[in-house]
């Protein structure tokens, strides 16, 4: 059970305002891969909103509960996904592990960090979803461990299709509590963007790198022209 559109706007208003998602189409970001965006997504700063922090919270329960297996532990994904997955272990009751990014390199060179006991059926919470490649690494790992993945709850997600793509392939569902298409609406009535600037931003999600080159193509052309 997906949440509502009045739901999934109301947690995209709550970004916006808290700025965990900034908005920048004439002056975008760099990722780590060294491609231009125009959003700029952390949240984390919804851990420090106590009102927008209850909500996700109860809403990622919502989503948790409405899955047709009822999951025995709640699964954080390293980094982002460890406190809301923490979060959500306890408003339910359930036991918590989190799954870290690599084997830790010393110890017992763990990648999923908890008391798993006699736990079977588990669900995946994450904050934010992009290509997808990094939080289906996390429920391979939990796989190996023996457990079964019931499906994956996050925040938000851009909605690439390379990452509804990956999913797909792996055999697991993602329930987010908003989405990138919802976001630029909200922007926008909102006044946060102006028409022309939530068009930009929907032409970034059908190709991200191809927005990105053309951005550093004006870029150089400008400059040239100076």
């Amino acid at each position: 059970m997906s949440l509502s559109l009045d739901e999934r706007r109301k947690v995209a208003e709550s970004l916006l305002r808290i700025k965990a998602i900034q908005l920048a189409p004439e002056d975008p970001f760099t990722w780590a891969s060294g491609l231009r965006s125009p959003i700029y997504c952390d949240n984390r700063m919804a851990l420090s909103h106590p009102s927008v922090r209850t909500h996700i919270r109860q809403q990622m329960c919502a989503l948790v509960e409405s899955l047709h297996v009822k999951p025995d532990m709640i699964a954080g994904v390293a980094t982002g996904g460890i406190a809301w997955g923490a979060y959500v272990a306890h408003e339910l009751g359930l036991p918590f592990c989190y799954v870290r990014g690599e084997a830790k390199g010393h110890g017992k060179g763990n990648r999923v960090e908890g008391d798993l006991g006699k736990a079977h059926n588990v669900v995946v919470i994450e904050d934010l979803i992009s290509t997808g490649k990094s939080s289906l690494s996390a429920v391979e790992a939990l796989r190996a461990e023996g457990l079964e993945v019931k499906g994956m709850v996050a925040i938000f997600t851009y909605g690439f299709t390379l990452a509804a793509d990956n999913f797909a392939a792996a055999g697991c569902s993602l329930e987010t509590l908003s989405d990138y298409p919802t976001l630029i609406s909200e922007a926008a009535q909102k006044d946060y963007l102006t028409e022309k600037q939530a068009e930009t931003l929907m032409l970034w999600k059908e190709d991200a790198a191809a927005w990105s080159r053309r951005f550093e193509e004006t870029v150089s052309k400008e400059g040239m022209a100076e």
